[in-house]
């Protein structure tokens, strides 16, 4: 079988925050002639490397990197098409020098928005972005979530029967697509869905035909992962190097320039950009009793050690919605566009293997992707990628929008079906149940006793 290397071949690099997702992408550029794209929204901001946890220069060791530290901190915060359009842009670059581009994502719905590009749904988001006054425009945007869902089950039901009753976001997304565009969300991924097997059917290049970088087999993924219980560990520890390394120096930084901003009469949207990373927000209680002087001593190192516990809860569960972006939300589009087999998990549990474990391999196969030479089975990298990437995993497929389904032994609803045969495992639903049988089975014999004639029940 003749090679066929990949037309405009694009690496991703994958994983929860962390796992060495930097360190590996630096490997890759470095044998491979790359330059490396950032994909984490943090790391985009000027200044703070401790806060949001910047490569270093020596870490980057001469590779260019893009898309670091670029915006400034009284800049408009950058929304996910913007990020689109300048990556893009860069990508086009990297290759017109003849090198190989490499993106290492860390908020994942940025990376995903630039590799299915084209959607009907994207489109319609990108359209929202630019609508600031949304809210205004629709009151009904600014109700409960209840009144949300309510409405949205008027003009949308199949929307509305995805979505659990409290996905606040979701929710308000499928009803502001609608109010905005004047069309069902449900309709736009229907189009969407019947645009691609149309794409397909008819083998069509036709320029309203969008192009996916993933569709045409040219783009290759590795998800760099760790084992949680060692993760938790190693993330702890960065948290407490970060503070000695000077955490809390830049986020006095922070409030100081946010208070020059304030009383300079400029506007400081809190719920956008660098103000919503995680390192910042955790502080501001502290910063606030330090401002005041009121707070003891005693009082003030509570509430500094408060902050730093909190801080590492909240990269904690950071690092567990990156990895279920990635078994969810990433492999459904992934084997939407049938390339789940170019989706590679690498195991950095052990750090002192990590060039063994992780680089090796990868360089191996990135060298078979670029060559145009048959991959490796990616089950039989390690332990962990059998267990991930096997066809009962997550990323076996995408998710069955049609599924829902409500426990009213637990009160939950479930609209994932892997959720929902997890839900069913649980503990706490066994014991609920068995005690709902129990109470059900005790009110059967209490009827049946009742209702025998001359029978004493008291």
């Amino acid at each position: 079988m003749a090679k066929r290397p990949p037309m405009d071949p694009l690496i991703v690099v994958l994983g929860a925050t962390g796992t060495g997702k930097s360190q590996l992408a630096v490997d890759l550029a470095t044998r491979f002639d790359g330059e490396i794209i950032n994909g984490d929204t943090m790391q985009m901001y000027d200044g703070l490397p401790i806060v949001t946890n910047k490569i270093t220069a020596e870490e980057q060791k001469g590779i260019p990197h893009h898309l670091l530290g670029n915006v400034a901190l009284d800049e408009e915060p950058w929304r996910v098409g913007v990020f689109k359009t300048k990556a893009s842009q860069i990508i086009r670059e990297i290759r017109s020098r003849g090198r190989l581009p490499i993106l290492v994502g860390g908020t994942h719905y940025y990376t995903q928005s630039l590799l299915f590009e084209g959607s009907l749904v994207e489109h319609a988001k990108r359209e929202l972005e630019d609508q600031q006054e949304s809210s205004d425009k629709f009151p009904i945007l600014k109700g409960t979530t209840e009144e949300m869902l309510e409405r949205l089950r008027e003009i949308d039901p199949v929307m509305a029967n995805q979505w659990h009753p409290n996905d606040r976001r979701r929710i308000r997304r499928s009803l502001e697509i609608f109010l905005t565009t004047g069309k069902k969300a449900s309709d736009v991924y229907a189009e969407q869905k019947q645009q691609k097997r149309l794409n397909k059917e008819t083998g069509s290049d036709e320029e309203e035909v969008p192009h996916s970088p993933v569709a045409d087999g040219s783009t290759l993924f590795f998800w760099v992962h760790s084992d949680y219980a060692i993760l938790k560990e190693r993330l702890n520890s960065r948290i407490d190097k970060m503070a000695r390394m000077g955490l809390l120096d830049e986020v006095k930084s922070l409030d100081e320039f946010l208070s020059r901003q304030r009383k300079a009469g400029n506007e400081v949207d809190l719920t956008r950009g660098i103000w919503v990373s995680i390192g910042w927000k955790e502080f501001e209680p502290y910063l606030a009793a330090l401002k005041t002087g009121a707070a003891s001593p005693e009082e003030l190192e509570k509430l500094h050690d408060l902050s730093v516990e909190q801080t590492k809860s909240n990269t904690r569960q950071y690092a567990k919605r990156q990895v279920r972006w990635i078994r969810i939300k990433l492999a459904s589009a992934l084997s939407e566009e049938n390339a789940l087999d170019k989706l590679y998990l690498l195991d950095s549990s052990d750090v002192t293997q990590f060039d063994a474990a992780v680089s090796a391999p990868a360089i191996d196969i990135t060298a078979s992707f670029l060559n145009g030479d048959s991959l490796p089975l990616r089950q039989e990298l390690s332990e962990a990628a059998k267990k991930f990437l096997t066809a009962d995993s997550d990323v076996a497929g995408p998710r069955n929008i049609e599924f829902r389904q409500e426990c009213k032994t637990c009160d939950v609803t479930l609209v994932i079906e892997e959720q929902w045969i997890r839900h069913l495992k649980t503990r706490r639903h066994r014991a609920l149940e068995k005690k709902r049988l129990k109470n059900a089975a005790y009110g059967s014999l209490y009827q049946n006793i009742e209702s025998t004639p001359g029978t004493d029940i008291t």
